[in-house]
């Protein structure tokens, strides 16, 4: 004789916990509306720090001491059971790799998805970003990636002066106006422009596409998807 059939409601599957740490609160909302217009069943859990750009800044570069805290974060998001830990700021992405070899937990750079498809797309690339420090490490970042799938690109790199001041102090339509007119410039350069910050994604919505002659990536919106692949 068979088994009765069981009345009772399967156990829904837990749901996958992607840990992100941020060096702006800013960008918590950002990754939860890309989480929610792409309906990804993923819960997001954010670790913000807002004095690691500040230290980052006015020592000029990833120091030690910062790069250890860094560190620390990615741990403490391993010890929450994250399944996957996200660093949404392009400065400190010399942490995340020397993170990579020791953490359980997957890590990824918010912006590694971005310079992959920047690869992808063109020979001349342009970074624009409102942080110099951001700079080499993105450009360092597509160079690898570059070299990985055997391609030979021309960076080419620009700041956007004032706009990271103007964003920190809430001046965000003066922010969105300087990048808004670097970008149109840079876009009549290059095969390619990739936004160096996640904090500047809010600014390619912002300027009708006919006014850039070459596609604007931004890494929040590519990174989420680069992660629904894997979870």
């Amino acid at each position: 004789m068979s088994e009765p059939l069981s009345t009772e409601n399967p156990v829904p599957a837990k749901r996958k916990v992607v840990a992100m740490i941020h060096t702006s609160s800013t960008l918590e909302p950002v990754f939860e509306r890309i989480r929610r217009e792409k309906h990804l069943d993923v819960e997001l859990l954010h670790i913000t720090d807002d004095s690691v750009i500040s230290d980052v800044i006015a020592c000029g570069n990833l120091s030690g001491e910062v790069s250890d805290r860094v560190r620390r974060h990615i741990a403490a998001a391993e010890e929450a059971n994250a399944d996957y830990i996200l660093v949404t700021c392009s400065s400190i992405g010399g942490a995340v790799d020397e993170a990579q070899g020791v953490i359980r937990v997957p890590v990824m750079r918010v912006d590694q998805p971005m310079a992959d498809q920047a690869v992808r797309m063109g020979r001349r690339i342009g970074v624009l970003a409102t942080l110099s420090t951001t700079l080499e490490p993105t450009q360092a970042l597509i160079a690898r990636r570059a070299e990985a799938a055997g391609k030979e690109v021309e960076i080419v790199a620009r700041v956007v002066d004032g706009a990271f001041a103007a964003f920190q102090q809430g001046r965000f339509e003066e922010h969105d106006a300087a990048v808004a007119n670097g970008l149109r410039e840079m876009a009549a350069e290059v095969d390619v422009v990739v936004l160096a910050q996640a904090s500047m994604a809010r600014v390619v919505d912002l300027v009708p596409p006919e006014q850039l002659k070459a596609p604007v990536l931004s890494s929040p919106g590519l990174a989420m998807e680069h992660l629904a692949s894997l979870l």
